[in-house]
């Protein structure tokens, strides 16, 4: 599996559909909801989806909206340790299985979720 075969599978109507459900946990969640800011919910949704449909060759919307991720960067404010980490995972594999992704993509993507968040971490291990 790669990302065009991702793509290919879910389309980007489904990389909205999961980010979406990822959203609607994190809207409720007590250790990650509140990094967000609480009047942008909907821009915080769609860079996550233009990110990933970027990052999955769908589109090049992000780029052209954001510039170069700078993934790092844009989390420094934010204290990501181990915990949030593993509730970022926790929230995006329930996201995943509400929506129905196919085992073959998550296959791909929960190697790539759990890099991606573990590059995020920002604090030391407690």
């Amino acid at each position: 599996m790669n990302e065009a075969e991702v793509m290919k599978i879910c389309g980007e109507e489904g990389i909205r559909r999961m980010v979406a459900a990822f959203y609607q946990r994190v809207r409720a969640d007590d250790l990650i909801g509140p990094m967000y800011p609480d009047g942008d919910w909907q821009g915080s949704e769609e860079r996550l989806a233009e990110f990933l449909l970027f990052r999955l060759g769908g589109s090049t919307r992000y780029l052209e909206m954001r510039g170069h991720p700078q993934l790092r960067m844009r989390h420094i404010p934010f204290k990501i340790g181990i915990s949030e980490r593993d509730r970022w995972l926790q929230l995006m594999t329930s996201a995943m299985e509400e929506t129905g992704v196919p085992s073959a993509v998550r296959g791909f993507l929960d190697p790539f979720f759990a890099q991606v968040a573990d590059f995020m971490r920002n604090q030391a291990d407690r």
